[in-house]
């Protein structure tokens, strides 16, 4: 059984192992999964992916969380928050994102998912304010920061997708403690 740091009511949140390399790998390489993000990632970027989160967590005492379903310790993806300093008028500042495997969508795991890190984020971290971003083409996301009582609070270029036209026009969600 596995340790976890909080859970939600059907999911299990935890740091990441190197034996999540394979099922993170699958995620990553989803076409459909990856459709708001400039490429697929390879298993190496998936393991350098790995290793940033366990020492963001070390650091930090968050990450981008492995999430299990309790039911059977199904890794199902990531949720979590990451520091972001690229460069913009609202960074540095803690981001709360998101990625699921896509048989696990639209079953209310990612708001779930999402609701808990923000408990976490504000009770056990104090963290007082959290933000999310996506691609504006990225209406799922934008449903679920809506559906966390996030407020809109514009758009931006995102300096990372400067060459990518499709998606570097985001939108940017806050919610406050």
């Amino acid at each position: 059984m596995n340790e976890y740091l909080f859970k939600s009511p059907r999911l299990g949140f935890r740091t990441w192992k190197e034996s999540d390399i394979q099922s993170l790998s699958e995620i990553n390489t989803d076409k459909e999964v990856m459709e708001f993000f400039p490429c697929l990632l390879t298993e190496q970027e998936t393991h350098n992916f790995l290793r940033r989160m366990q020492s963001q967590y070390t650091e930090r005492g968050f990450c981008y969380f492995a999430v299990e379903k309790l039911e059977n310790q199904e890794l199902i993806g990531f949720t979590g928050l990451s520091e972001q300093d690229f460069e913009a008028e609202f960074t540095p500042c803690i981001d709360i994102g998101w990625r699921l495997k896509e048989i696990e969508w639209n079953k209310g795991y990612a708001t779930e998912a999402a609701r808990a890190c923000l408990h976490f984020a504000f009770h056990h971290l104090k963290i007082k304010k959290v933000y999310s971003m996506a691609p504006i083409v990225n209406e799922r996301s934008e449903r679920v920061m809506k559906k966390l009582g996030m407020e809109k609070i514009g758009t931006f270029l995102h300096p990372k997708l400067q060459n990518n036209e499709r998606l570097r026009s985001c939108i940017l969600y806050e919610i406050s403690k």
